[in-house]
């Protein structure tokens, strides 16, 4: 983990040095901060090849809609838009007033709903910790649902839980809804379920401002928590497509583990590393700077699919009827796996 540490800064150092330079060069008008922001993403941004997107055409329509009389507002809606063009959740302006997002997941089915697991599965009674709820079905069936991955769990905390749930014949991880946070968190948890030093994935960082010019990905790799609980039963990770950044690559580290399957709806991707730099006008953009690759060397920008057989969503009968049609599918791969 600390090689991975240390390659993340060799990745971000340069990115700090140059952001400040692009702020300096630009007028802080409409034309100027636009092209602020166009140079930024053209210099710093990793998906362009991958996504197919001709920056340079994007930059010819957008330039055609800017004003030096427009308002804040307008322009904020023109580059917002340009924005959208990487169709990337990571990929945000922030102004006093407003935050551009593309969320793809507003696009499709929700897959979960919070108040029927509580009242139809966990009738009321359940532990909660850190932003983990916890407890044991009437199946004896563990169930955890981890909702952002923004909320530390200390590793202490992580051995009560487990505890608890060791006499279960199988653990539901449910991370629909989680939006992402912090990837340690993501990883103190996936280390629980490993046997030996696993290859999670590998990580590339730009080298110079050309859209191709990375490094040769790197390897990194978790080691499991030894000292720690750890549990090798059985266990479903339930996904949706508001399954999103840390949650994303937390899904994409448990599909390689034996013994682990992937119940629901493809994940919401997110799988570039966020950076920030600043606008003239004071305005903030944050974007995809860095790509995490899984462990097959694929990007899963646009999501995780589920394991095979394990598609699908909820229904609305089923969900009339009090039942969560995800969770009872991941009962079913379960009990297979015994």
């Amino acid at each position: 983990m600390k090689h991975f540490i240390k390659y993340l800064l060799l990745s971000i150092l340069p990115l700090l040095f140059t952001s400040c330079h692009d702020v300096e060069e630009y007028a802080n008008n409409p034309q100027g901060n636009f092209e602020a922001l166009w140079t930024i993403l053209d210099e710093h941004y990793c998906f362009f090849e991958y996504k197919g997107v001709d920056w340079q055409a994007v930059k010819t329509e957008y330039a055609a809609k800017i004003s030096p009389t427009m308002t804040s507002e307008e322009l904020f809606r023109v580059l917002s838009d340009m924005l959208k063009t990487l169709q990337d959740g990571h990929t945000n302006l922030m102004s006093t007033f407003d935050v551009s997002r593309y969320w793809i997941w507003e696009q499709y089915p929700t897959n979960y709903d919070e108040r029927l697991i509580r009242e139809h599965y966990l009738n009321f009674d359940y532990r909660r910790v850190n932003g983990i709820d916890y407890q044991i079905l009437k199946n004896n069936i563990g169930y955890m649902h981890y909702e952002s991955f923004e909320n530390s769990i200390g590793e202490g905390n992580l051995d009560l839980v487990l505890a608890y749930l060791a006499t279960t014949d199988g653990l539901i991880i449910d991370v629909r809804d989680n939006g992402g946070g912090l990837l340690p968190n993501a990883e103190i948890l996936a280390r629980r379920f490993m046997k030996e030093k696993t290859l999670a994935g590998y990580i590339s960082h730009k080298r110079g401002p050309a859209h191709d010019d990375f490094s040769e990905p790197y390897a990194y790799y978790l080691e499991p928590s030894t000292s720690h609980v750890r549990y090798y039963k059985p266990v479903v990770v339930l996904t949706n497509r508001a399954t999103f950044s840390a949650a994303n690559n937390f899904v994409s580290i448990m599909k390689t583990l034996p013994g682990v399957r992937i119940v629901g709806d493809t994940t919401g991707g997110g799988c570039g590393m966020p950076f920030t730099s600043e606008l003239p006008n004071g305005w903030g953009v944050r974007f995809s700077a860095a790509p995490i690759y899984d462990a097959d060397r694929r990007l899963t920008e646009f999501g995780v699919d589920p394991s095979e057989g394990c598609r699908i969503d909820m229904t609305d009968e089923d969900r009339l009827n009090g039942r969560d049609t995800i969770l009872e599918k991941a009962f079913e791969v379960i009990k297979s796996m015994l």
